[in-house]
């Protein structure tokens, strides 16, 4: 099952896709399925018809990882 993330790429705009499994440490790369803006239109830097796309770690910043539908809800509480 696919997991949706948003990627943080030095000096680019964050953008959504999907990862089979997220990067290992020992890891020297990603493969993204289905790379498109927040707005899920496409990435001007990239074919409109691209699927997928290697992306080297030392280019990401951050991985952020979103909830999927499918898992259970998770309430957090936050002193302040």
């Amino acid at each position: 099952m696919a997991t949706t993330v948003i990627v943080h790429v030095m000096g680019e705009d964050p953008f959504l896709a999907e990862v089979e499994e997220l990067p290992g440490p020992s890891d020297q790369s990603v493969t993204l399925l289905n790379p498109r803006r927040r707005d899920n239109k496409p990435l001007h830097y990239l074919e409109r018809e691209t699927i997928s796309m290697v992306l080297p770690l030392h280019r990401i910043n951050f991985i952020e990882i979103t909830p999927n539908q499918d898992s259970e809800e998770v309430d957090l509480f936050f002193r302040a």
